[in-house]
């Protein structure tokens, strides 16, 4: 009879998948602290252009901007990635769902103060209202996939 750690065994390349990805998403949750985003405070600042501008966000797009860059640039190089066995086609067609999408994103980001990824790293010591962003968001994306035009997965972008 087989135990329950072996019928829910991970492959050891599977196991190198989960490991980098929450590495990675480790290390940005400590980017985003260190850099201040998840303080609503700083994005509604940044988008406060005829008042109290806060540039930091700026700046903090301009680094990510130079760390991305070059390696998208040696990404794009690759016949496949390192650890799956193919790229995800990118859909490349702006149409109504998108803007619309894009608008809402929008739209909360600047009312809350929150996108997707500070939101989620605030869970962990920030104030309630991070997680009313949280919870807001989960049913936001329950009735995207139950409502969604043409039933597509959706996908989350977690901005900075």
């Amino acid at each position: 009879m087989e135990s329950a750690i072996e019928t829910h065994a991970v492959s050891p390349s599977r196991a190198v998948s989960l490991a980098l990805a929450f590495t990675t998403g480790a290390l940005f949750a400590v980017g985003l602290v260190i850099s201040g985003m998840t303080d609503p405070a700083k994005v509604r600042g940044f988008l406060d252009v005829t008042g109290a501008w806060d540039p930091s966000l700026a700046f903090v797009m301009i680094g990510a901007i130079g760390v991305h860059a070059p390696l998208a640039y040696l990404i794009a190089k690759r016949r496949a990635p390192v650890l799956a066995p193919s790229f995800s086609p990118l859909a490349k067609v702006v149409d109504r769902r998108l803007v619309v999408g894009a608008a809402i994103f929008g739209a909360g980001w600047g009312i809350a103060g929150y996108c997707p990824g500070p939101a989620i790293v605030s869970l962990v010591g920030g104030p309630l209202v991070g997680l009313a962003f949280v919870a807001a968001m989960a049913v936001g994306m329950v009735l995207a996939r139950r409502f969604g035009a043409r039933g597509e997965s959706v996908a989350s972008d977690t901005c900075s």
